[in-house]
């Protein structure tokens, strides 16, 4: 069997910098495949390549012709005027009740598709955008950090979907739940080649642990044998009659050096030391009726109050005003109504994607990172901070205009933290950031006793962090109180019962009935889509007879176009009844 894509040899540098090489591995039929690597390993260079969308400096990757390779594109393309519905039939070339069943598995109902495209709000977009994708039915599909631009609704429901896809995929995220939830597979991506683990993420990782844990071990007792046999090198080796000896005892010093197991730097974010800060006990912020938004409000009457030490993570549908309120917390924006009131005396520190811009391009990280940091920093602890965030020796005199997206978000986390505020306000922290780097921000700010009031499509970073919990919906913020692995399993459960796809205890007898009454209507829908697709395939056949006939009229086939019309008609009418 052969299979869908063979890297073999792959090697891409970028001005003279080596981003990988010696990348070799193959995807076959089924693959669920998740791709993990440090900031600047390549992954998603990978997938340019993969996709044709740049080239390798050397070796080649192979895919087979039968491949149909699915990505999602972060552009719109959307018509003016184009309907959901219409852009879907459009971007697949599939029949309306196949795109309409597949997009009732993401919540987007058959009102919701009439609406104009471009009128959506983003993540309903983005939710039709996936569909469209997964509608062309590819044999392998690529998601590049899904969680960056997915809000947590759809990432469920993604993963649901993802459970049962009977074709290959390769994913791209630091966040280690939905790896762990969706990749059977796991290929980690180095400069110095990769490695595909037949397994999950997290066995991979415990793997990984006990082979470097191996070879520290042979590396220490070859280091000991070296250091006993240097010992009789450094005695005898003046002495004549013992000369041989030693030279023997060399050759063999060398032969053990050569069994010892390089092990290459891996320069990451393993731990976060943050300055300590004064802790208090008091009021950190007081939000009282207010309503938010741009010329109308987005949310109205939002209360709620945090203290010191607490973390409240807002959490929503994307586009439902979740930046919209940090920015005005920021006072980059004025409430509409109402007010709010952060503690006096403390310091407030407001980490954007946006606010990278507004950096000094001209300004050297080192000079950045010092000229931020508390006054009662020192130097130690500023080199420490930037270390953590990867920035070491000659990092630090790089002007900030070279850096890549990603770097200046780093590099906003570390002077933020060297500021030693004690209010918090982040808005997609993590964004930039690998899954050991994001367990790592997240268990230094657990530890932090100042204010944090933040928003992350993380479920690891914010499961991390969060003590309390801000639902924004439906132009209403909510308080929740309840944990955050609480309010993700109730979520779960909602999003279930809205595809038809929950499954009631066996206790509840109504529960069972209605379970027995689901069962019976997926067998019905079954029975539907198998009648439809038989239909629609004697349909085929007769418009090919009538394209190769065009001035033969036969009645009979003209009467039984007619029937199947009306016949297709029905069906997809009972189909939609039964879905909807």
């Amino acid at each position: 069997m052969p299979a869908l894509i063979q890297v073999n040899n792959l090697a891409k540098e970028y001005g003279g910098k080596k981003i990988f090489s010696d990348l070799s591995f193959a995807v076959n039929k089924k693959q669920k495949i998740g791709v993990i690597g440090k900031n600047g390993a390549g992954k998603s260079t990978l997938f340019k390549l993969i996709l044709g969308l740049e080239k390798a400096d050397n070796g080649e990757i192979l895919i087979d012709r039968d491949v149909n390779i699915g990505y999602l594109k972060q552009e719109e393309n959307f018509l003016k005027n184009e309907s959901g519905l219409d852009y879907l039939r459009k971007n697949s070339a599939q029949e309306e009740w196949t795109c309409k069943k597949l997009a009732s598995k993401f919540q987007l109902t058959e009102d919701r598709l009439a609406i104009e495209a471009s009128k959506l709000s983003g993540g309903w977009k983005m939710r039709l955008k996936l569909v469209a994708m997964l509608l062309c039915e590819p044999t392998l599909f690529l998601l590049d950090e899904p969680t960056n631009y997915l809000d947590l609704n759809t990432l469920i429901l993604l993963e649901e979907f993802l459970k049962s896809y009977n074709q290959s995929f390769m994913i791209i995220s630091h966040d280690r739940e939905f790896l762990k939830k969706t990749c059977t597979e796991t290929l980690e991506i180095a400069s110095d080649g990769c490695y595909l683990y037949p397994g999950p993420l997290e066995e991979y990782l415990e793997f990984k642990e006990q082979k470097m844990s191996s070879i520290l071990k042979t590396n220490e007792g070859l280091k000991k044998q070296q250091e006993h046999l240097r010992e009789f090198v450094d005695r005898f080796k003046a002495k004549a009659s013992k000369a041989k000896q030693a030279q023997a005892m060399i050759r063999k010093i060398d032969k053990l050096e050569a069994k010892r197991i390089t092990i290459e730097h891996q320069a990451g974010i393993t731990r976060i030391t943050m300055p300590s800060i004064v802790k208090r006990k008091s009021m950190a912020l007081k939000v009282k009726n207010m309503s938010i938004g741009y010329n109308e409000p987005i949310v109205k009457n939002i209360n709620f109050d945090l203290t010191f030490g607490e973390k409240l993570a807002i959490l929503g549908l994307n586009g439902q005003g979740k930046t919209t309120l940090l920015k005005t917390l920021a006072d980059v924006l004025k409430p509409i109504s109402g007010s709010y009131h952060w503690f006096s005396g403390g310091q407030l520190a407001y980490h954007s994607q946006e606010a990278a811009e507004l950096l000094n391009m001209s300004e050297q990280v080192g000079d950045y990172l010092r000229r931020i940091a508390a006054p009662d920093v020192k130097t130690e602890q500023v080199l420490k901070m930037a270390g953590d965030f990867l920035f070491k020796g000659d990092d630090l005199k790089k002007p900030i205009f070279v850096l890549s997206g990603g770097e200046k978000s780093r590099l906003m986390l570390a002077g933020m933290l060297l500021a030693k505020p004690d209010m918090l306000i982040l808005d997609e922290p993590t964004s930039h950031l690998d899954f050991e780097a994001v367990e790592a921000l997240g268990t230094a700010l657990k530890k932090f006793n100042g204010a944090i009031i933040f928003t992350s499509h993380d479920r690891t970073f914010t499961n991390l962090i969060a003590s309390e919990i801000l639902e924004i919906t439906n132009g209403a913020a909510n308080y929740r109180y309840q944990s955050y692995d609480d309010y993700v399993a109730e979520l779960e459960i909602k999003l279930a019962a809205s595809t038809n796809e929950i499954k009631p205890k066996k206790s509840d007898q109504t529960g069972r009935e209605n379970y027995l009454e689901q069962k019976n209507k997926q067998k019905e829908i079954s029975a539907l889509e198998k009648e439809l697709s038989k239909l629609n395939q004697q349909h085929a056949e007769l418009m090919y007879y009538f394209t190769e006939h065009p001035v033969n009229y036969n009645v009979d086939k003209v009467l039984a176009l007619d029937k199947l019309n009306a016949a297709i008609k029905t069906a997809e009418e009972k189909w939609f009844n039964l879905q909807f």
